[in-house]
């Protein structure tokens, strides 16, 4: 992993003030691609923030000051940029600290990816949060059989999200995201807003396993964009290319926000 800059609260990571995040994984982040210092979405970053914050910690996290935690991590060097904005509580009742990672920028896979099903629930799955072990691992073991990543399921094959995305449907022109506990991605909330305009509707229901080969295409959404999903298991998906470009192009009409 190639990290260009690690800041905790607004100066470079001293060991000592690293000690508490890497021994005790307990947090919550979220993830953004920056070109030319702006963000899709950064007033959803900011309140998934704030939000998980105030439910971990019982204390709100300022909008302003993560921008600004942001902004010094980037220095007037760094224009495009993965950033990932980490909260954690090192001593109980201190404010939350804010570590900002910076490394290169990233974009979503335009080859269809390569799914394996693991029956796994993340635990508090609604908030994107540093308890991470499962995702790593099942993630890694899907990758060394040739799979791009893991996708959860339940027990009964009902699934919920990927290692690091969630995971939609398209059926007759509507988005179909699962019903099932899952993270309400950032990309995935900006989809649903741009679809009306596009003549596209969404809505969750149960979705199976045994019921992926039904749709017209499924596709991931994360912080990297849209992807097509081309294979889960043993299971061929149908490509639908038009959709898949449709979404994606959808998703890059998101304006740029400022940081």
């Amino acid at each position: 992993m190639d990290i260009l800059r690690t800041e905790i609260d607004g100066h470079a990571a001293r060991a000592d003030e690293l000690r508490f995040p890497a021994l005790v994984n307990y947090g919550h982040f979220t993830a953004m691609q920056v070109r030319g210092q702006a963000v899709r979405g950064l007033a959803l970053h900011l309140e998934r923030l704030d939000m998980a914050t105030r439910e971990l910690y019982d204390t709100g996290l300022d909008g302003d000051l993560v921008r600004a935690r942001i902004r010094h991590a980037l220095g007037d060097e760094i224009a495009d940029a993965t950033v990932r904005v980490i909260v954690f509580q090192a001593d109980p009742g201190d404010a939350p600290s804010v570590l900002v990672t910076v490394r290169p920028p990233a974009e979503a896979p335009a080859r269809p990816q390569r799914l394996r099903s693991v029956p796994y629930q993340r635990s508090v799955a609604h908030i994107k949060h540093t308890g991470t072990f499962g995702q790593i691992h099942y993630g890694l073991e899907a990758e060394r059989d040739g799979f791009d990543d893991a996708l959860f399921t339940s027990d009964d094959g009902i699934v919920s999200e990927a290692g690091i995305s969630n995971i939609g449907g398209v059926r007759n022109r509507v988005i179909i995201w699962p019903d099932a506990p899952m993270l309400h991605g950032i990309t995935m909330q900006l989809l649903e807003r741009s679809l009306p305009g596009a003549g596209l509707r969404a809505r969750h229901e149960v979705i199976r396993l045994s019921g992926l080969g039904s749709f017209d295409a499924v596709f991931l959404t994360s912080s990297l964009g849209v992807s097509p999903v081309g294979l889960v298991d043993d299971r061929k998906l149908r490509a639908g290319p038009e959709v898949i470009t449709a979404l994606a192009d959808l998703y890059r009409s998101v304006p740029w926000d400022s940081i």
